[in-house]
């Protein structure tokens, strides 16, 4: 699929060594204007920090935050991309693991924030979300697109590819783990994501902590 916006999914080596359901690998692989790139700390990655000097584009992070502008909302505009190609980094990791890779990448810290209003929970079956509002890296970037082509920033005309993948990479997962000649899967079946209850106690206040901003790197004095 083509874009004109650049998206560059900064995945977390353990998602790159263990995940079987990988989401941001199978984005990166639908998206023909896209890099993919492994690590935990960017500051000193020589493709991320040439897209980032580069003054032909515009980068930004998609991370909540109190002083991210809501693409939803028209929080971003043409004039003021100025003819420079929108660069998107996405942190492809569990919620602890991209606050950790925020942390240890001040110039990822620096960019400007861009989040949206997701249209409803996330539609990952095989995966309980630490809390409503946190979606798959896959699903992330379907409603990214689906704000920036309603902003006039960008073309979505096939939004069925990504979410169909997604059902179809699932549906497999699911199978596999009705094979009992597979090992490695899980053998309880999977409930609806409306269904389950949210996490309590300290595990619940733990992964309320998920969507804060992390604490920015301070310059010595």
């Amino acid at each position: 699929m083509e874009t004109s916006t650049k998206f560059v999914f900064l995945m977390h080596p353990k998602e790159y060594k263990r995940e079987k359901a990988g989401t941001g690998r199978l984005t990166h692989l639908c998206l023909a204007n896209s890099d993919l790139q492994v690590g935990v700390g960017f500051d000193d990655h020589e493709s991320v920090q040439a897209l980032i000097k580069d003054p032909r584009n515009f980068p930004a992070l998609l991370y909540p935050g109190a002083t991210a502008r809501n693409l939803s909302a028209g929080g971003l505009g043409a004039d003021e991309l100025g003819g420079r190609q929108l660069v998107i980094f996405l942190l492809d990791a569990t919620w602890s693991g991209a606050r950790k890779m925020l942390r240890l990448s001040p110039s990822l810290q620096r960019l400007p924030r861009l989040m949206f209003a997701a249209a409803g929970r996330s539609r990952y079956v095989i995966k309980q979300q630490p809390q409503d509002g946190c979606l798959s890296t896959l699903e992330a970037t379907h409603e990214v697109l689906l704000a920036l082509e309603r902003s006039g920033l960008d073309r979505y005309p096939h939004p069925e590819q990504l979410l169909g993948l997604f059902g179809r990479m699932q549906d497999f997962q699911i199978r596999c783990a009705a094979d009992p000649a597979r090992g490695g899967y899980r053998r309880q079946p999977y409930s609806e994501p409306g269904e389950r209850s949210a996490a309590h106690g300290r595990s619940g206040a733990r992964r309320s902590r998920y969507l804060r901003a992390p604490e920015t790197t301070r310059s010595g004095s």
